[in-house]
């Protein structure tokens, strides 16, 4: 009897330790969710683009904290519990201006940008949605030569200025002038492939250096992994030519293929800025998960973003308000 009375305690001494081992792993994680939240743009660049993948779907590591919390209830620990409500307090820091948006009281110019899709079988459809924005500014990307005239008449009542360069086009209801052909062009990638271009607005506060661009897309791909590489080259590219364009207002209205926090777009992002006060999460159409459509300014702020309807494209239209 005296051996049993001794022996009795070391179970629930066990159990404690072992819901210890567990809290501190799960608090171990969410420790390593915060670091990628606070410094993920520090992070090494490793073989296969992990990082990159995980910068595009950043917004999402939010959901580790309701994951954590069930976890720490079920395994009773305090630890994994304070630990996720550290995350919670982070993630809710990053994403801010998301979560607080300020009203766009003022501003100059409404834009849509979108990439229609090369399959997409009605343009009537895209420009009915596009147009209900009443918008200034229409870019578009994946325009076949076959359908680029339904566009052309499906703007033309509203938007009479137009320019197009291989697969992407800009609709304005202000003249254009000084439409350039911009090379975007991974080295690799054959001739023919034009996916940019440039025109002056000559809109109601003064011209606007307008580009749209449609960079490549990624791929997961087994041997590879995130395949970006064609992607960040022709972000480079564009890159340079808004680095060297001095023009006093610029504007980037394109499919990106990235979101603004993928260290691939750096050449674009860290020279041109958009607007946090929204997910307007662009791709793919059924289901959201990423902006990778974008609006994006220098000398000028963007101040409000949100996506329209589904059109038959694979992305959402992005609309948004830019203010002088």
């Amino acid at each position: 009897m005296r051996e049993r009375t001794a022996a009795a305690p070391a179970a629930p001494r066990a159990a404690s330790r072992t819901r210890r081992r567990r809290g501190a792993v799960a608090a171990a994680l969410t420790g390593a969710a915060c670091g990628v939240l606070l410094f993920h743009s520090s992070l090494p660049r490793l073989p296969g683009g992990p990082v990159s993948l995980l910068e595009t779907f950043l917004p999402w590591l939010g959901l580790a904290v309701p994951a954590g919390l069930l976890l720490a209830a079920v395994r009773r620990s305090r630890i994994a519990a304070a630990a996720c409500l550290a995350l919670a307090v982070v993630w809710a820091g990053v994403f801010r201006g998301t979560l607080l948006p300020a009203d766009p009281d003022t501003y100059d110019m409404t834009v849509v940008q979108h990439n229609v899709s090369d399959e997409n079988p009605d343009p009537g459809r895209v420009a009915r949605t596009v147009l209900g924005t009443d918008p200034d500014l229409v870019a578009l990307e994946e325009l076949t030569p076959s359908r680029l005239p339904a566009f052309r008449a499906a703007f033309a009542g509203t938007h009479p200025h137009h320019a197009s360069v291989g697969t992407v086009g800009l609709w304005s209801k202000y003249p254009l002038r000084d439409v350039t052909r911009v090379d975007i062009r991974p080295r690799a990638v054959g001739p023919g492939w034009d996916r940019g271009l440039r025109a002056v607005v000559r809109g109601p506060r003064g011209d606007v250096a307008t580009y749209v661009a449609h960079l490549p897309s990624v791929r997961i791909r087994p041997t590879e992994g995130y395949a970006t590489g064609w992607r960040d080259e022709s972000a480079t590219r564009l890159g340079r030519a808004l680095a060297a364009d001095r023009a006093a207002a610029v504007l980037v209205l394109g499919d990106l293929n990235g979101t603004v926090d993928d260290r691939g777009l750096r050449p674009v992002t860290g020279l041109v800025r958009g607007s946090r006060d929204a997910w307007a999460f662009s791709w793919p159409a059924s289901l959201p998960l990423a902006r990778i459509d974008h609006v994006l300014a220098r000398g000028a702020t963007v101040v409000g973003t949100w996506t329209l309807p589904d059109t038959g494209s694979d992305h959402l239209p992005v609309a948004a308000r830019v203010r002088w």
